[in-house]
């Protein structure tokens, strides 16, 4: 079974049992958006010992409890998920994903400015490695078709569905390489 030696922070229960059926892994769980200052105080302790990967659902909710944490604790790891492998019964959750695509979305969680194995990325001198003008010559952004293409790069890239602008800081804050970028359009 897969190890991941970071803590993965998690909405609820049923996400800890999912995560647990798919790898072995210590999970810290939010409880909702309404974290309280005693899970704060445990998040804490993981993100200074071990490091954490947020790991929250791919929806409205889950993207809000990403954000607050994201603000909190800058060199978290992030997983995200299709939201398509999450859903089930129009319930949309990680309790829903089956344990390979729980595991191929930790596999591919990516650390602020850094890829998934933790290196560096290629920051240009300006220190803005991706463009508004990137997305859009990619058809990303702007262009007809551009949300569900930017979903299906997102996903291949592990940095999950966004917005434009949503998706370009993910790029440049996950430390994502332009090769990384051009490949996964080459797998469409």
């Amino acid at each position: 079974m897969m190890k991941i030696d970071e803590i993965i922070v998690v909405e609820g229960r049923d996400d800890t049992a999912a995560v647990r059926r798919s790898v072995d892994a210590v999970t810290i769980e939010t409880h909702g958006y309404g974290i309280r200052p005693s899970t704060f105080e445990v998040i804490d302790k993981a993100y200074e010992s071990k490091g954490i990967i947020i790991f929250t659902d791919p929806d409205t909710a889950g993207e809000q409890i990403r954000r607050r944490l994201s603000e909190r604790y800058p060199k978290a790891k992030h997983a995200f998920l299709d939201r398509s492998l999450a859903e089930k019964d129009g319930d949309i959750g990680i309790e829903n994903a089956a344990p390979e695509s729980i595991r191929n979305s930790l596999a591919k969680a990516h650390g602020a400015d850094g890829n998934a194995d933790g290196t560096a990325g290629d920051v240009s001198d300006t220190g803005a490695r991706f463009t508004r003008a990137d997305l859009f010559a990619w058809g990303l952004d702007g262009t007809d078709g551009a949300a569900k293409r930017r979903n299906e790069v997102g996903n291949r890239l592990g940095i999950g569905m966004a917005s434009g602008k949503t998706f370009l800081r993910r790029l440049n804050h996950f430390g994502i390489s332009r090769e990384e970028v051009e490949n996964a359009l080459r797998e469409e």
